[in-house]
């Protein structure tokens, strides 16, 4: 299963929501909302799953915005 397919399934499983997207440089950005553990464990299953294909990863915390109703792929 590949990246974004992976952070989908391991975001309906748990209590959180936003998307996951390919960059058109290759990298790939994840957004994340919900309560600081349940964004953070999701977080660590996706770096878990996928660890063989993380290089590296950039991490910044924002401001929920409340405009995402699940945890989607994004084209």
């Amino acid at each position: 299963m590949g990246f974004r397919y992976t952070a989908r399934s391991v975001g309906r499983g748990r209590v959180v929501t936003g998307f996951v997207r390919n960059l058109p440089d290759g990298r790939v950005e994840v957004v994340v909302e919900g309560e600081a553990d349940e964004a953070g464990a999701f977080l660590a299953e996706v770096e878990e799953a996928m660890a063989g294909y993380i290089s590296r990863v950039e991490s910044r915390e924002d401001a929920a915005t409340g405009e995402f109703s699940a945890f989607s792929i994004r084209f």
